[in-house]
């Protein structure tokens, strides 16, 4: 646990603003031998996660995850500040306390602060503080938390006098680790006090490393010489500590104050603990087991503390909680301080009580408050049933249980997020995850079980080894090796170390690690980087395998498709392309690796269809199709019919596309539609040229700015935006202005943690409240760009006021550049620029009409504009596959735009996924879309999609599909459609056929 001495307290520091005063910390932790420099972004990061204000003038400032490698030792260093720092939060901070931990050790820090900010005038006399000892006065010195809790407890023992009770309690204690030898012998002399009602004290403060508190009860009540015993508590002091025990003290009398000390004797652990931790004997009281994967921190605490309030407004009682095991005894479920105080963890038991005379009222509080905890407390929780396995168990490393779900019916079609285009067909093979049998425990020793350990993990990177040497492509090879590195974190190998000095077996203690990490990462902020858990869960089945010789699933020898709950890149690693023709998974979003690297073997995939699809029997043919993201289960002979003839005519298809890609995609009664390129690196323009782009529709700029530890200079951003607009050629460039926040955080930018980031400060909205940001980028578009044709559009924009806000300045910065070449050259310059807007928010669509007049363009962003219109996280485990941006309601948002920017001249561009839906393409040309914005790669089909139509069959497709009242009538009615232009294909064919004959 973290201490805190003199040396590490520095007094009447200034700070200019918050960032100076992180700076200083930093500065502090390396003049330590603490941290490296890094250690600052890690700082930084942290506050743009969410603001480390405590209250009472007092911050504590410590690193992510991520930057746990620039930690040199564990260590605190605390500044003041008295005259205090702004925030960035709007709090004024008198205090930092700063921490550099290689593990969570910040937490216990945190609990003991939550003490400090109960006593008043704290902030006040910190500010004011001249020596370190007051500091130190105030803050107190981080100790040992007092132990009394089922390990120091011991009921019904049947002793024959008051000596062996008192031996039995001091053996509880050295037992748990508080008291050595020393302390046995001083209790052979101790006198025991009466405190009254049966209940005697024993006390001592020799060989004492941990302050606790011991109660033993007898059998029944015991008569002695000395008096009557119902129970007899046994304290340890430690004499450096002051007043640490004085909670201790304060149990017993407790027990005291209720007045039932003849109860005691006969009393469970569990109810005896209850009465210390000052539970009324007739309280109603619930137990729920918190599933927090980083327990009761600051979120869920205020969910708690709100569930704990509105219990108290409807039914008349606050609830009280406390922990089953440890902690200081009961406190208000309503005190967000005292629930901080408990520094309850994952996994431990709640507590919670309701004392009233009304039964009712009781029971309803508490059914209000077990709900919330089991809910998640406002985050996403999974119970603990394959985290620490009981001995002699077999554990199934799965999350998915399929034996309650119905397999999908005959002819139905599953919806899931298409993950890596292409179609295919073929007989199914139910990829389950393997069984790893093995005892939870180990009486082998904990050195013969980190050698088991240590060649099983040594015989896992083998494995990745051969499969890196032998992976096809870049990409799979750098995410293999990256596996490899996981296998070496020492992080991991830490933490199955200390489960193994508990007694648990390799291959527990190694689950154990892995399954801990991989949920904290789940938990992330960042989708892309919670995605990542399943890489170590990858990782850590296979060392699984090797410890327990079980070997992996075997696929059949035919063509088939893969289904599986998820799948790890070891596993994609494996598959034979030649017999893989499909990959479904129940799990997983289009980010994760398992979908890039089905992407890059070409295997047509779609992820996230539920775990329905695990009740498949084996077998059972399925069409995927990689591009709608759907999966037919057992298809009709009409459906299959359909999916053959599109995969037939899929390769002559493309071998069509590319040879005309460098024509424009022309209709067939001539009508032009711009087919761009979706860029997200200046580096790619090149390649979108030689694909046949028009131009560049959406350039994410924020690459730039990602790619560097500060913002980009001037010249920096001239240079990258040059070399797109070179390749380029005189195309145009339609750059996006930066769009941070929500899931794309700037390390050197932090934001105040926001309970939904994406309704938060993103986009345009971020960017304004930094205006010298923006308006550097724009000059440096502008500059780049010269007499070459650039557009600039805005993020995120909700209304014709913030498109003002930033026209603003654009206009400045243009005027500024006009008049300094024209100083140079004697005559303006010649320029080609636009201004546009991403229609994204559902409130830009439906004013599209006000803001049209002042743009030159519009670019529907679909991909967003769609999660926004039907409320549905486009990366939710089980809902993305609803979020289909061919739900009419998006389609009248799009119609909508296009109509109010073509009534003022202006042309509309669509930039998201569905711009390369092969049924969305005809919608879109019929709705009066201008310019289809897509990813390199699709582009030649995407422009051979656009030569297929003519206007009045895509106006058609169109009107019908803003007729329908779902995105799956919308799907099924341009199905029927495509049908039926078939069939009159064919009749018209067979007529002329009988007219020649």
């Amino acid at each position: 646990m973290l201490s805190l001495d003199r040396e590490d307290i520095l007094l009447a520091a200034h700070a200019t603003d918050w960032r100076d005063a992180l700076q200083q910390a930093a500065d502090a932790l390396v003049a330590g031998g603490r941290a490296t420099v890094a250690y600052r972004e890690g700082l930084l990061a942290r506050e743009a996660q969410s603001s480390t204000y405590l209250g009472q003038g007092i911050a504590i400032p410590h690193g992510t995850p991520d930057s746990r490698d620039a930690v040199l030792s564990t260590g605190v260093r605390v500044l003041q500040f008295p005259d205090g720092v702004e925030w960035h939060d709007g709090n004024r901070v008198f205090l930092l306390v700063t921490i550099a931990a290689q593990s969570d050790e910040h937490l216990d820090i945190l609990r003991a602060l939550t003490r400090v900010l109960d006593r008043d005038g704290v902030s006040e006399r910190l500010a004011t503080a001249s020596e370190p000892e007051q500091i130190l006065a105030e803050l107190g010195q981080e100790v040992k938390p007092a132990r009394l809790d089922a390990d120091t407890v011991l009921t019904g023992f049947p002793a024959r006098d008051r000596d062996e009770l008192v031996l039995a309690a001091a053996a509880r204690l050295r037992q748990a680790g508080c008291v050595g030898d020393g302390f046995i012998s001083a209790m052979l002399s101790a006198e025991p006090r009466a405190l009254g009602q049966g209940i005697w004290l024993v006390q001592s403060d020799q060989d004492v490393s941990q302050a606790g508190l011991a109660v033993v009860t007898p059998e029944k009540s015991l008569e002695t010489r000395h008096g009557r015993i119902n129970a007899l508590a046994c304290l340890a002091r430690v004499p450096s500590q002051g007043q640490h025990h004085r909670p201790l003290l304060e149990r017993l009398l407790i027990l005291l104050e209720d007045g039932g000390g003849d109860r005691l004797p006969g009393l469970s652990t569990a109810a005896l603990l209850a009465r210390l931790s000052g539970e009324s004997a007739t309280a109603q009281v619930v137990r729920v087991t918190l599933l927090n994967a980083h327990g009761l921190h600051a979120r869920p605490a205020k969910q708690l503390v709100q569930a704990a309030r509105d219990a108290g407004e409807r039914h008349g009682v606050i609830p009280s909680l406390r922990l089953e095991e440890g902690g200081d005894g009961v406190v208000s479920a309503a005190s967000l301080t005292k629930v901080l105080g408990l520094g309850a963890r994952r996994g431990q038991a709640l507590v919670f009580s309701a004392a009233t005379e009304d039964q009712a009222k009781a029971e309803a509080a508490l059914a209000m408050m077990v709900a919330a905890v089991q809910a998640g407390l406002g985050e996403a929780v999974e119970p603990l049933a394959d985290q620490r396995p009981t001995a002699g168990t077999s554990v199934i490393e799965s999350a998915g249980q399929t034996s309650d779900v119905e397999a999908p019916t005959a002819d139905s079609v599953v919806p899931a997020v298409a993950a890596s285009p292409g179609m295919a067909i073929a007989p199914c093979w139910v990829m389950r995850l393997p069984r790893f049998d093995y005892s939870a425990r180990s009486d082998a020793g904990a050195d013969n079980e980190v050698a088991r350990l240590e060649v099983g993990i040594q015989e896992a990177r083998l494995q990745l080894q051969a499969l890196v040497n032998r992976a096809e492509g870049a990409e799979m090879a750098e995410i293999l090796s990256m596996h490899e590195e996981m296998l070496g974190d020492p992080e991991l190998f830490v933490a199955a170390r200390e489960s193994l000095e508990e007694g648990s077996s390799a291959e527990a203690a190694w689950w154990s690690a892995i399954d801990s990490a991989a949920r904290a990462q789940e938990n992330l902020a960042d989708r892309l980087l919670a995605e990542r858990a399943a890489d170590l869960r990858d990782v850590g089945r296979r060392v699984l395998g090797v410890l327990t010789e079980t070997p992996l699933p075997s696929a059949p020898e035919t063509p088939h498709v893969l289904v599986t709950e998820d799948i790890g890149p070891s596993d994609v690693a494996r598959l034979d392309t030649t017999r893989v023709r499909g990959l479904v998974t129940a799990l997983g979003g289009a980010t994760s690796h398992s979908a890039i690297l089905a992407r890059s073997l070409g295997i047509p995939a779609v992820v996230g269809a539920g775990q329905s699809v695990l009740a498949i029997a084996d077998g059972t043919e399925l069409i995927v199709d990689g591009e709608r993201g759907r999966v037919s289960v057992a298809p009709s002979a009409s459906r299959r019919a359909r999916a053959e003839e599109a995969i037939a005519g899929r390769e002559q298809r493309q071998a069509a596309a590319w040879e005309s890609r460098m024509a424009p995609a022309m209709t067939r009664d001539g009508h032009h539609v711009e087919v761009v390129a979706n860029l997200g690196n200046t580096a790619h323009a090149g390649d979108a040229v030689e694909r046949g782009a028009e131009g560049v529709g959406l350039l994410r700029t924020e690459f730039v700015f990602m790619a560097h530890p500060q913002a980009p200079d001037l010249a920096t951003q001239i240079t990258q935006y040059g070399e797109a607009l070179d390749a380029l050629d005189g195309r145009p460039l339609v750059a996006r202005t930066l769009d941070v926040g929500g899931d794309k955080p700037l390390s050197y930018w932090p934001l105040p943690r926001e309970d939904n980031p994406f309704l938060g400060l993103r986009g345009i909205r971020l960017a304004l409240t930094r205006p010298e940001v923006l308006e550097t980028q724009v000059r440096a578009l502008l500059t780049a760009a010269g007499s070459r044709p650039i557009r600039l559009m805005f993020p995120m924009v909700k209304d014709l006021a913030e498109l003002r806000a930033a026209r603003v300045i654009v206009d400045r910065v243009r005027d500024e550049l006009d008049a300094a070449h024209e100083a140079e050259h004697g005559q303006p310059p010649q320029r080609d620029v636009q201004v546009g807007v991403m229609i994204e928010i559902p409130s830009a669509a439906l004013t599209a009409a006000s803001i049209a007049p002042e743009v030159d363009f519009f670019s529907v962003g679909t991909n967003d504009l769609t999660q926004y219109t039907l409320a549905i996280d486009r990366g939710h485990a089980t809902l993305s596959a609803q979020a289909d941006g061919l739900h009419p309601a998006v389609l009248r948002l799009i119609e909508m735009t296009v109509n109010a920017a073509h009534a003022h001249g202006a042309w509309v561009g669509v930039c998201g996924e569905l711009a390369s839906d092969d049924q969305a393409v005809g919608v879109l040309v019929g709705l009066g879309v201008d310019e289809l914005s897509v990813s390199s790669r699709q582009i030649p089909l995407v422009k051979a999609r656009v030569r297929e139509l003519d206007l009045a069959t895509a106006r058609e497709q169109a009107r019908v599909a803003l007729i329908q009242p779902t995105s799956e009538d919308v799907r099924s009615a341009l199905d029927a459609l495509l049908d039926h232009a078939d069939t009159a294909q064919g009749t018209s064919l067979d007529t002329l056929n009988q007219e020649s004959v």
